[in-house]
């Protein structure tokens, strides 16, 4: 079904695309700022790097502006209550228990799936927003269970957890004039 091009339509198109659900969070001038973000990616593995995106008319990018770094904390899946606090959406009087702890690159949110620790190295123009670039600084594995918050299509989801043949299967088999191209991460 084609669509009209325009932002609503934008956002349900690639609403499509399911993302994970972070909290990014920085220290300025001794005080913590934290917001909900899933426009995060892995950006290179030598060195290695990150990105995000944060609203350029956001309080959050001036401080990003003025931060040396800044933590990205992937939230699980019993977590969507962080993810709506530091949305701004939070309705309650007292918000959800969470606690930040002093940590390389930004102030990392205890608790979560994962966390990345990322000193500040650019800022790149991208329309109505800012692309954060980081270099990684430091790595943290969460508690167990590590399962992802995951949003798609404008709402909050969990994985189907259930067995599944691993993807792609029967690579060995496949007949195509296509040519494809693997990352040799296997190699790392």
């Amino acid at each position: 079904m084609h669509v009209s091009l325009d932002a609503k339509s934008f956002r349900q198109v690639v609403g499509q695309f399911p993302t994970g659900v972070t909290v990014v969070a920085t220290e300025v001038d001794g005080k913590i700022h934290g917001m909900t973000a899933n426009a995060i990616t892995s950006l290179s593995l030598d060195p290695l790097r990150m990105l995000f995106c944060v609203g350029k008319k956001t309080t959050m990018a001036e401080f990003i502006r003025r931060a040396e770094g800044f933590s990205i904390n992937i939230l699980r899946e019993d977590q969507q209550a962080l993810s709506t606090y530091f949305a701004g959406g939070w309705k309650q009087e007292t918000p959800p228990p969470f606690r930040f702890v002093p940590w390389m690159g930004g102030p990392r949110l205890e608790g979560c799936a994962a966390a990345i620790g990322c000193k500040r190295t650019g800022l790149v123009e991208g329309g109505d927003h800012w692309i954060v670039l980081g270099e990684v600084v430091a790595l943290e594995l969460g508690i167990e269970p590590r399962h992802p918050l995951v949003f798609h299509s404008g709402m909050y989801r969990k994985l189907d957890r259930t067995e599944k043949e691993p993807a792609p299967p029967n690579l060995d088999q496949a007949k195509s004039d296509i040519s494809v191209f693997l990352d040799p991460w296997d190699e790392m």
